[in-house]
C-alpha cells in the first residue's frame, strides 16, 4: 500500500502513497494514521496525514528511523476501520453576506447563483485532511461544473465559518485566517472547539460532510445559542 519510506531529517519518516489525489488513496492513508495512532507505538510522538502522504516524527530517545520503519512496514493495518467514520451535516447560509465570491463564480462559471449552490449541496463530500489552520478540513470532490482556480489575490482576513471552494476541493475555515478560497456561504456551528479536552475536531479525515442551506435568520437563531 505505501509506495516508499524514507527518512525525513532527523526524527521523521515520509511515507509516500503515490501522487493522486483520490478518495481509494486518500482512504489507506487515513487506514495508517488511525492504526499507528491506535496502537501507539513507542517514540511515535506526532502523526501528520495528507492527501497523499504520512508524516510521522518521532524521539530519537525512545526509537529509531529503521525500528519505526520495520513497524511500519509490518503493520497489521486495521481494514474496518471505515465503519468508525461519522456522518456529519453542516448547515450553511448563502445569503449575499456571506456568499464573498459568488459574482467571481458566476462570470467564470457562466452559471448562476442558484445552479452553483444547487450543484454544490447534491454532493457528499469526503474529508481528506484536516490543517493549514487547527481544524479545517479539505473535502472533495466538488463537481467539475462549479471546480475553480484559486483567487488571485488572497484575502488578508477570510471570516469564521466560510465554506470556500477551490479546484476539486471545499473547506471551511476554522477560525478568522487569511485564505485565497473562493468563499459561497459560511455556518454557524463550531468546526474546531478549542474548549474539548479529547477530539476537538468536528470533521475528521475519513468523514463524510453533507451541507444543507439555511436562511439567515435561522443563521443568527443557531449562531446565537
Amino acid at each position: 500500500m505505501i509506495k516508499n519510506i524514507v527518512n525525513l531529517g532527523d526524527a521523521a519518516i515520509y511515507c509516500d502513497f503515490g501522487n493522486e489525489v483520490n478518495k481509494e488513496i486518500n482512504s489507506k492513508v487515513i487506514k495508517y494514521f488511525v492504526t499507528l495512532r491506535n496502537k501507539n507505538l513507542r517514540g511515535i510522538t506526532n502523526l501528520s496525514p495528507s492527501y497523499n502522504k504520512l508524516v510521522i516524527t518521532f524521539d530519537l530517545n525512545e526509537t529509531s528511523y529503521e525500528n519505526l520503519k520495520q513497524e511500519i512496514l509490518h503493520l497489521d493495518v486495521d481494514d474496518k476501520i471505515d465503519n468508525n467514520f461519522k456522518k456529519i451535516i453542516i448547515p450553511t447560509c448563502f445569503d449575499d453576506d456571506f456568499s464573498l465570491d459568488i459574482d467571481r463564480l458566476e462570470k467564470r462559471l457562466n452559471k448562476s447563483k442558484k445552479e452553483i449552490i444547487n450543484f454544490f449541496l447534491k454532493r457528499k463530500y469526503f474529508c481528506y485532511m484536516t490543517g493549514f489552520i487547527a481544524g479545517m478540513p479539505f473535502l472533495g470532490d466538488t463537481d467539475n461544473k462549479i471546480q475553480l482556480e484559486r483567487l488571485e489575490t488572497p484575502r488578508v482576513k477570510v471570516p469564521k465559518g466560510s465554506v470556500g471552494l477551490t479546484e476539486q476541493f471545499c473547506n471551511i475555515y476554522t477560525f478568522e485566517s487569511p485564505g485565497g478560497w473562493n468563499i459561497i456561504g459560511n455556518t454557524p456551528i463550531t468546526i474546531f472547539n478549542t474548549k474539548a479536552k479529547k477530539i476537538p475536531n468536528l470533521i475528521s479525515p475519513g468523514d463524510e460532510v453533507t451541507f444543507y442551506e439555511i436562511t439567515k435568520k435561522e443563521y443568527m437563531k443557531i449562531y446565537e445559542k
